[in-house]
Formats: structure tokens, C-alpha cells, sequence
């Protein structure tokens, strides 16, 4: 079974209580934590998702799954570190190097944090492979990353498949992370290509019973 990380970017502010604890109840494996610093990507989502993920952690048990979609990768981790994520996530095309690449990797250990490297739609699956023995997730983005309710791109599963046909045949342990535009018509192909934690947001935001829908995602 796959695990589901639900997005809680578009909740609203007077409503995140009580979006929270549902979402809690329904047994999401995982709040995922959409960090945008409004220049590597357009949108601006920095202050919110902070004082979000603290409150969460105030709250819940549930582990935090941050993805940074931000140009200042190390600071970004040094900010997000105090409320104690079970993953942070940064993107490949934020680095400079691959120097850098792996002094990230490196930095988010030392922080007893897993570390997870994601990739855009247009950037090479071949790009990463050489990271993931050092890595625990890799997740690969299946819409542009930097807004909500997109469709998802069909070329980007190719990708999930080609990936998890590389960890399978050199034997390297990675969880794979798709994330955009899943729903329950998109959610059979990217499970068969080989994702095992899924990342959803409008699907499971917009139902009226968060559980059936997670459920239904999961199986």
C-alpha cells in the first residue's frame, strides 16, 4: 500500500484547525509542507507554511514532509529544522553544483532529518541517479511546481517507471514521491509506475469525507 502525504497549501486560515484534525483522523500519513519563496518559483508561500507546520507540530504527531521549492536552500532548512520534519526535500535545479548537492544531502543528516532531492518535469531522471544511495526520497514533480490544482503531465510517469526500474536493478532503498494532479483518475498509473508515497492536495481538500477519499487514493 501506498502512503499519501496530503498538501495543506490552499487551507484557509480560519479553517486550519479544524482541516488538521480531520485530515489527522482520516489517517494521512504525512502533512506535506509546500515551502515557495516567490523566486525560484512565483508563488509565496514562506511565512504561511511556517507558522502552519509549527502549529501542526504543536498539535499532531504526524511527521512533516517539507518540500522547498526556494532559491536559499540552507537557510530555508535552517528555518524549517525548529519544527522538527520527518523529511525535508530540496530541488535539484536550486543547486549550483553538485558540490552543493551533496553538502545539502549532507547538512539535513547531521539534522537527524531524512532528506529527499525532487526534480521538476523538464529535468533528467539520469540527472539525480548518482544521489540516491545518499538520499531516502525522491520526488518527482508531475505538474510545474508552484501552484495548486494542475493537471497531471503524462510524460512525467515515464519517469516514476524509468526511476523505480533504476533503484530496483541496482538495489538502492528509496521511497519515490510523485507529486501534482493526482486524483483518483490519475492516481492507478502513477502507483503502477512504481510511487510509493503520494502527494495530493485538491483531491482530498475538496471531498467531503477526507478518510473515504484518502482510503480510496491509498488502495
Amino acid at each position: 500500500m501506498v502512503e499519501i502525504s496530503t498538501s495543506i497549501l490552499s487551507v484557509k486560515k480560519e479553517e486550519e484547525s479544524k482541516v488538521f484534525f480531520g485530515l489527522e483522523s482520516a489517517k494521512t500519513d504525512y502533512f506535506h509542507i509546500d515551502v515557495m519563496d516567490g523566486k525560484f518559483v512565483e508563488k509565496n508561500t514562506y511565512k504561511k507554511m511556517l507558522e502552519y507546520a509549527s502549529y501542526i507540530k504543536r498539535i499532531s504527531n504526524l511527521p512533516l514532509d517539507v518540500h522547498l521549492m526556494v532559491e536559499n536552500v540552507k537557510e530555508t532548512i535552517d528555518d524549517f529544522l525548529a519544527v522538527e520534519p520527518n523529511i525535508i526535500t530540496f530541488h535539484f535545479e536550486a543547486c549550483k553544483s553538485k558540490e552543493e548537492v551533496y553538502e545539502l544531502i549532507k547538512y539535513i543528516k547531521e539534522n537527524n532529518c531524512k532528506v529527499g532531492i525532487a526534480i521538476k518535469p523538464n529535468t533528467k531522471i539520469e540527472d539525480i541517479y548518482e544521489f540516491l544511495p545518499f538520499i531516502h526520497v525522491c520526488l518527482i514533480m508531475t505538474v510545474e511546481p508552484g501552484k495548486g490544482g494542475q493537471t497531471l503531465i503524462k510524460e512525467t510517469v515515464k519517469k516514476i517507471f524509468e526511476l523505480n526500474k533504476y533503484v530496483r536493478e541496482n538495489n538502492i532503498e528509496v521511497d519515490i514521491e510523485a507529486d501534482g494532479g493526482i486524483n483518483l483518475a490519475t492516481v492507478d498509473e502513477v502507483k503502477n509506475a512504481g510511487a510509493n508515497i503520494l502527494v495530493a492536495g485538491t483531491a482530498i481538500l475538496m471531498a467531503k469525507d477526507y478518510r473515504i477519499i484518502i482510503e480510496e487514493l491509498k488502495n
